[in-house]
């Protein structure tokens, strides 16, 4: 397999996709004309771990924009050419990473730091009891198709991430602390009991919480996220990854998952199941989408969290997996297609061609297998 031609199409991806509207890069070579902006910041590793000059030009002037159109009250908009796209729960702390990440590379330590500080107060008043965790609406984080209620896991390992880099510590302590503590599933919740994530018995965290109602389903990006960002222990590490591995092989043995990347959630929801909606019939179906669906750019994080954790031999053969996976394309005649996302059963491509994070994501997993480190976390 070889990784050096893939990453030469990465970036021939990106460069590629510079160009959309408004100025603005779009975030497909074909679909998504438009510049959305969990994808463009998720994409910012791969942006910058690349060196291109390019690309990092063309991050600073997403940031620029979304700081031009960013809410009085300090909101990041879903698109980075309008102030009108609001309601995400997830584009504000992605802001702030991708912008403490760029300043870092430039050396430019209050680059948009007027954006900066009204972006931490707004996801300040985020946290519905006032006490760390933060709080969204279903379907307002990058599962436009799924879910997710009260406290989920994957926006708040994303503040642990801000609060880090931010240099507020004790408020990253804090919130992972809270995290580390358990979901309550007794059914009733006394008054001095603080709700967490983390899944009794388990060693992966749940994907959302809220007092006595909780998904503990497993949600691939949250908990790569939770690794690469040090709230798990090491040895809780170790018995995720463990535990990842062989449910996966238990997917595979009754014709759930081909192959040898995890799927994004799991188990699936199913028809029969009660967090079933009807438009997952349309939309998200078992082992498709965001119902276990397998994205690209959230395995290239799963690999980044193997190399933290010293599973240097499983990230690479994973890597050898990603890079296997981003040949095929569903409809455009390219020898790589970094597809969005592929289904779980068959590990069709079943997304738009040529995505932006799929390659970005791609540029960082790789780069962190060849050096053994995960450059940013």
């Amino acid at each position: 397999m070889n990784i050096a031609a893939a990453k030469d199409a990465a970036l021939h991806v990106l460069r590629h996709n510079a160009r959309g509207l408004h100025g603005l890069p779009r975030v497909a070579g074909w679909g998504y004309p438009e510049p959305y902006t969990r994808d463009l910041m998720i994409s910012s590793l791969g942006f910058l771990i690349s060196g291109d000059l390019v690309l990092i030009n063309i991050l600073q002037r997403v940031l620029e924009s979304l700081a031009r159109h960013q809410s009085p009250h300090g909101q990041i908009p879903g698109l980075a050419h309008t102030p009108h796209d609001l309601g995400s729960s997830d584009t504000t702390p992605l802001f702030l990473i991708a912008l403490a990440l760029f300043r870092q590379t430039i050396h430019q330590p209050d680059f948009l730091d007027d954006a900066a500080q009204k972006a931490l107060n707004w996801m300040i008043y985020q946290s519905s009891d006032d006490r760390g965790l933060v709080a969204q609406q279903p379907t307002s984080d990058w599962r436009d198709e799924q879910w997710v209620l009260g406290y989920g896991l994957y926006v708040n390992t994303l503040m642990v991430l801000v609060y880090h880099l931010y240099g507020f510590n004790e408020q990253a302590n804090r919130l992972r602390q809270r995290i580390n503590r358990p979901v309550i599933l007794s059914g009733s919740k006394p008054a001095h009991v603080l709700e967490g994530l983390a899944v009794p018995h388990q060693s992966y965290y749940a994907l959302w919480s809220y007092k006595v109602h909780s998904s503990t389903r497993f949600d691939l990006l949250g908990n790569s996220l939770a690794m690469l960002s040090g709230i798990t222990s090491p040895s809780k590490t170790q018995r995720l990854i463990t535990w990842v591995e062989s449910s996966c092989q238990q997917l595979r043995a009754q014709g759930d998952l081909a192959g040898d990347l995890p799927p994004c959630f799991f188990p699936y929801i199913r028809p029969t199941d009660p967090d079933w909606h009807p438009r997952y019939h349309q939309f998200n179906r078992p082992g498709e989408y965001h119902n276990g669906g397998i994205w690209p750019f959230i395995c290239g994080l799963y690999i980044a969290a193997l190399v933290k954790a010293g599973r240097f031999r499983l990230a690479e053969r994973k890597l050898f997996a990603l890079t296997n996976a981003m040949r095929p394309a569903r409809e455009a005649a390219v020898e790589y297609g970094f597809n969005e996302w592929l289904r779980a059963q068959d590990s069709a491509p079943a997304g738009q061609d040529w995505q932006t994070w799929s390659a970005a994501l791609y540029l960082y997993a790789a780069h962190c297998v060849e050096h053994k480190q995960t450059s940013f976390f």
